[in-house]
């Protein structure tokens, strides 16, 4: 996605640091699938995106792929979850934002660590989610794609 130096070990970097930059890793990631493939007008466009990337959705995103990270990653996810949290959103419940932090520590893990591929893989896993609202269904979204 971008050109960018790699660090040496991601891993020793705290959760706090992984999900701050997963999070702008996460919402270029989302407008971009949202501008290649979203038919709707910019408010529309807005809309799907802030409903992908706020905590709930992440969290739902977070367990449907849990089953597919490796230790690593999970150890990544499981610190990220644990990490002191700074200061909640009021429309966003505690454990939704515990696993939505976790959700942008495992994405900033991948991208600092280089691992594009991996970063890729789970991206385009959670490409339905984002095409619908950050949720797995077919009934939001799907009618508005550009095909």
């Amino acid at each position: 996605m971008f050109d960018f130096l790699p660090l040496a070990q991601p891993a020793g970097l705290s959760p706090a640091l992984l999900a701050y930059v997963g999070d702008a890793v996460f919402e270029v990631y989302v407008r971009s699938v949202l501008a290649a493939k979203w038919a709707g007008n910019m408010d529309e466009i807005h809309h799907q995106a802030v409903l992908s990337v706020k905590a709930e959705a992440q969290a739902r995103m977070l367990k449907y792929i849990e089953n597919t990270l490796t230790d690593e990653e999970r150890d990544i996810v499981r610190r990220g979850r644990n990490s002191k949290a700074g200061n909640i959103p009021k429309n966003a419940a505690m454990m939704d934002y515990r696993y939505s932090t976790a959700f942008e520590s495992l994405i900033g893990f991948l991208y600092l660590g280089g691992q594009v591929e991996r970063l890729s893989e789970i991206l385009g896993k959670l490409e339905g989610h984002i095409l619908n609202g950050g949720e797995d269904t077919n009934e939001s979204g799907l009618d508005k794609l550009d095909t």
